[in-house]
C-alpha cells in the first residue's frame, strides 16, 4: 500500500509564493486522493505487490490491462507530486559552481537561457501537466508531460519538475499561470535537484 509522503516543512514555508491554502489542499486533498485511487487500482493485481511507483511506471505496456489507466494516472499521479514537494524548499538559491549549476550552464550556456526555456515549457504545457528537468544519458533535457504522466515511463530520470495543472496556482493566481512560473523559481530546492542529479548519474 502506498502512503501520502508528508511534507519536508510547513504548508506556509513558501509564502509568499506559492500560499498556505494552496499547499494544504493541494498535498492533503488531491495528492491524498491519487494515493487513495492507486491503491484502490492495484488492491487485486498481486503481481504488482511490493514493487516501488517507479518500477511499476517504468515499463506501462507491463501493467494489467483492466487497471493500467487507473494506474498511470493515479500512480503518476503520486509520484509526480512526491518528488515535486521535496524539489521546493525556501531560500536555496541556484549556485552556479555547484554540480548541477555546471551542468545547466553546460547544457543550456547560462541560467536565464536555461530558467526562460523551461518557463516556456511550463506555460505553453497545453492543458493540464508538468514541465521538467530530466537526464537521459548523461544529458540535461526540458520536458512537459500531459495529465499526471511522468518521464520514468519513457525511460528519462525526472530531476526538477513544476505542477502545471491549475489546482498548482489557481487560488493565489488565478488564470496567470505565468505569474505562477515565474514565483515558482523563488522556491526551487537547489541542493535537492543536485542530489536527485547525483543519483541518477550513478544510475546511468
Amino acid at each position: 500500500m502506498f502512503e501520502l509522503p508528508k511534507l519536508p516543512y510547513t504548508f506556509s514555508a513558501l509564502e509568499p509564493f506559492i500560499d498556505a491554502q494552496t499547499m494544504e489542499i493541494h498535498h492533503d486533498k488531491h495528492h491524498q486522493a491519487y494515493v487513495d485511487k492507486l491503491n484502490a487500482a492495484i488492491a487485486n493485481d498481486p503481481s504488482l505487490t511490493g514493487k516501488t511507483i517507479e518500477e511499476i511506471l517504468s515499463d506501462t505496456s507491463k501493467i494489467n490491462e483492466d487497471i493500467r489507466k487507473a494506474v498511470i494516472n493515479n500512480g503518476g499521479g503520486h509520484l509526480n507530486h512526491s518528488i515535486f514537494w521535496e524539489v521546493m524548499a525556501p531560500n536555496i538559491p541556484f549556485d552556479q559552481e555547484s554540480v548541477i549549476g555546471k551542468k545547466i550552464i553546460e547544457t543550456f550556456t547560462d541560467f536565464e537561457s536555461f530558467k526562460e526555456k523551461f518557463s516556456n515549457t511550463a506555460v505553453g504545457r497545453f492543458g493540464s501537466g508538468w514541465a521538467w528537468l530530466t537526464l537521459d544519458h548523461g544529458q540535461l533535457e526540458v520536458v512537459d508531460t500531459p495529465n499526471q504522466d511522468t518521464p520514468i515511463s519513457i525511460g528519462k530520470t525526472p530531476l526538477l519538475c513544476i505542477d502545471v495543472w491549475e489546482h498548482a496556482y489557481y487560488l493565489k493566481y488565478q488564470n496567470k499561470r505565468a505569474d505562477y512560473v515565474q514565483a515558482w523559481w523563488n522556491v526551487v530546492n537547489w541542493k535537492k535537484v543536485e542530489e536527485n542529479l547525483n543519483t541518477a548519474s550513478s544510475s546511468q
